[in-house]
C-alpha cells in the first residue's frame, strides 16, 4: 500500500515543482503585470532608421547619435543588412536624419554607444560593432559634421559586448552581457536567471575584468565627475551602483537600485537623474524578438540618484507596444525626450 502511494506522490511532487518554476519565471518576467499607457507629453513618430536600440545626444550642441541597424537577423544568428549611425539634429528648426557613418567601409552592426566630450570640446564617439570576424569596439572621431573612423578594437574577454561607456579619449568600459559564448549557454542563463555576465575596462591597450556576477549586464553610464558609475542589470531588473576610481578604473560595489523592470540602456541628464528605457514584459519582448508581429511594452523611467536610498523613482512613459515596441534607451535634450528600439524601425520624439 506504501509502495502504491509514492507511485503517485513522487510525480506529484515534480510536477508541482515543474509549475511553481513556470510561476515563478512567469511572474519574475513580469508577464502578470497590467499595463496602464501613460506619458509625460505628446510624442511624434519619426521613421527612416533600421532600429534605434541606444541613443545619445551631444550636450551643447543637441546632436542626437542614434544606433541604427537590421538586428533582428543578428540577434538570430543571421546576417542582416549593414548598419550605420544616424544624426539627428534637436537643434535644428526642422530635424532629419543623416548618415554619419557613410565613409565606414568595414562590415557594421552597431549595438551599445558612447559619446566622450573632451576639456577642448573635441567629441569622439565609442560603438560596439557585431562583425563576422569578432566584437570590436570602433572610436569614431566627430569632425565636420560626420564620424572620422579612428580605431578598432577587440580582445577575447569581449565575448558579448553590448554597451560602452568611454572615459577618456581611448579608455572605455564595456558591458558583456552574457557569460557564456554558446548560444545554448546563453539560454540557460537567461531563463535560470544566471548571474554570469560581468563589466571590461579598456586603458585603450589592454582588457581586465572589473565587476562581475551580473545578471545580464546591459546599459552604462557614469555620474558627470566620473566618480560614480551605473550598471543595467536586466534579468535582475536592477541598476547596480559603483564607486569608480579614475586613477585605475577600479570599481567597488556601493549599493543597487531595484527597479522591478526589465532595464535596459542607461543615460544621465544635466542634473544628474539616470534616463532608462525598459521591458515591464520580458518574456514577452523575446516573443517580440523572434516575430515582428508581436508587441512588447515600452517604458521609460527617471531616477533620481542624489536623493536616497530609497531613491526618487518616476514612470514618465509606458504603452502596450503602440506605437513603439521593445524601448531600450530614453535620452533627453532641453524639453525633447527621445526613445529608441530595439528592433522597430521607427523612434518617438517626445515632449517632456
Amino acid at each position: 500500500m506504501r509502495r502504491r502511494k509514492m507511485i503517485w506522490i513522487v510525480p506529484g511532487v515534480f510536477l508541482s515543482a515543474i509549475v511553481a518554476l513556470v510561476f515563478k519565471t512567469l511572474y519574475d518576467a513580469g508577464e502578470f503585470k497590467t499595463i496602464t499607457p501613460r506619458a509625460s507629453g505628446p510624442c511624434q513618430t519619426v521613421s527612416g532608421v533600421l532600429s534605434s536600440e541606444d541613443i545619445t545626444i551631444h550636450p551643447q550642441t543637441g546632436m542626437a547619435f542614434i544606433s541604427s541597424d537590421d538586428r533582428r537577423p543578428w540577434f538570430h544568428g543571421g546576417k542582416g543588412e549593414e548598419g550605420s549611425i544616424l544624426g539627428y539634429d534637436l537643434a535644428a528648426s526642422s530635424p532629419s536624419l543623416a548618415n554619419l557613418t557613410s565613409d565606414f567601409q568595414k562590415e557594421f552592426h552597431p549595438h551599445g554607444i558612447g559619446l566622450f566630450v573632451g576639456k577642448g570640446g573635441a567629441a569622439s564617439l565609442f560603438v560596439v560593432n557585431h562583425t563576422q570576424k569578432g566584437h570590436f569596439v570602433e572610436i569614431f572621431d566627430l569632425k565636420q559634421g560626420k564620424l572620422v573612423h579612428r580605431q578598432s578594437i577587440r580582445d577575447r574577454l569581449m565575448i558579448s559586448p553590448n554597451d560602452v561607456l568611454p572615459v577618456g579619449t581611448e579608455a572605455f568600459y564595456v558591458t558583456n552581457d552574457h557569460g557564456s559564448a554558446s548560444r545554448w549557454g546563453r539560454t540557460l542563463e537567461d531563463y535560470l536567471q544566471l548571474a554570469r555576465s560581468n563589466v571590461l575596462y579598456c586603458d585603450g591597450k589592454t582588457f581586465r575584468k572589473v565587476a562581475g556576477d551580473l545578471a545580464y549586464a546591459n546599459g552604462i553610464n557614469q555620474s558627470a565627475d566620473g566618480k560614480t558609475l551605473y550598471v543595467a542589470a536586466t534579468v535582475a531588473k536592477k541598476v547596480f551602483v559603483y564607486d569608480r576610481d579614475a586613477a585605475t578604473g577600479d570599481l567597488s560595489i556601493r549599493g543597487e537600485i531595484p527597479l522591478g523592470t526589465g532595464v535596459d540602456n542607461i543615460e544621465v541628464d544635466g542634473e544628474g537623474s539616470l534616463w532608462i528605457g525598459a521591458h515591464p514584459k520580458l518574456l514577452t519582448f523575446v516573443k517580440y524578438a523572434k516575430d515582428p508581429d508581436m508587441l512588447s511594452p515600452s517604458q521609460v523611467l527617471r531616477v533620481n540618484p542624489n536623493v536616497g536610498p530609497p531613491y526618487q523613482l518616476t514612470e514618465v512613459y509606458l504603452n502596450d507596444g503602440r506605437p513603439l515596441s521593445g524601448s531600450s534607451v530614453a535620452a533627453v535634450f532641453e524639453d525633447k525626450l527621445l526613445i529608441g528600439s530595439v528592433f522597430d524601425d521607427r523612434f518617438l520624439v517626445c515632449r517632456r
